[in-house]
């Protein structure tokens, strides 16, 4: 059977995330994905694999899925299809097929993530389903040094939330950078954009990093603080992590022998 590699953009407000529930008794991703192609299937289930299990809430603009399909279909007419069956706040991008052995989650290379964080007491309603909020103002300098202290391969236990399946919680992050940009409304904080870039990542584990750097900018822990608690592998520890909404997957890489077809 041909294999296929799609990339896809959804928001993600509506979903109770990318896995699909037991039964069938939530609205997410991956189900409204499998029903658009078991339509194209003849009524057969397609399984799609994804390249991270986004949490409710969080949105993509470059998420990757690769499955199999009992039919032969060229890719630009597999992704107009798709693009007819799915819901608006699913699309397809980009539909390629890939070699037998590709897989979106196993074969990747690095992720990244952004999560934008507007601060101060007050958030604009239309950017509620799209930003994060914190009601403190924070201080840039510090927010900047913290997101400095994830770079590398450290051991991310601290940050791991309680579900994840994840067999290590060693990770390698090779880009951890903060910006803030200036408000268009008068009497609103900065807003604060986020980007991170790893091998891999545990669950909640990018919402955990926005929120020791929220914990930092706002004075509640020390850069210092921040670094024990990194090291002491204990969830307790940590700050809490920031909300769903301001998380995006931005992009996923592969290297290239992964794409190349037999």
């Amino acid at each position: 059977m041909p294999a296929f590699r799609l990339t896809l953009a959804y928001d993600g407000s509506g979903f109770e995330g990318w896995q699909s529930q037991p039964r069938g008794t939530a609205r997410t991703v991956q189900g409204e994905v499998e029903s658009a192609l078991r339509r194209l299937s003849g009524g057969a289930r397609v399984a799609v694999a994804a390249a991270g299990r986004t949490d409710a809430g969080v949105h993509a603009l470059g998420q990757v899925v690769s499955f199999t399909l009992d039919r032969e279909l060229e890719a630009a007419a597999l992704q107009r299809a798709l693009n007819g069956l799915l819901p608006v706040e699913v699309r397809v991008c980009e539909a390629a097929r890939a070699p037998a052995a590709f897989h979106a989650r196993k074969s990747a290379r690095s992720k990244l993530y952004r999560y934008v964080l507007d601060t101060g007491p007050v958030q604009l309603p239309t950017r509620r389903l799209l930003a994060g909020h914190t009601p403190w103002r924070l201080d840039e300098p510090l927010a900047l040094q913290a997101a400095q202290l994830y770079v590398g391969r450290h051991d991310f236990a601290s940050l791991a939330s309680s579900g994840g399946s994840a067999r290590t919680t060693l990770r390698t992050v090779t880009r951890s950078e903060a910006a803030f940009l200036t408000p268009e409304s008068r009497g609103l904080g900065p807003t604060l954009v986020y980007e991170v870039e790893a091998d891999g990542f545990l669950r909640k584990m990018v919402r955990s990093l926005v929120g020791g750097l929220v914990a930092v900018g706002r004075g509640a822990s020390s850069l210092a603080d921040l670094r024990r608690a990194l090291e002491a592998r204990d969830r307790r520890l940590w700050p809490p992590p920031a909300e769903a909404r301001g998380l995006t997957l931005v992009r996923v890489d592969y290297p290239p022998e992964a794409l190349v077809l037999e």
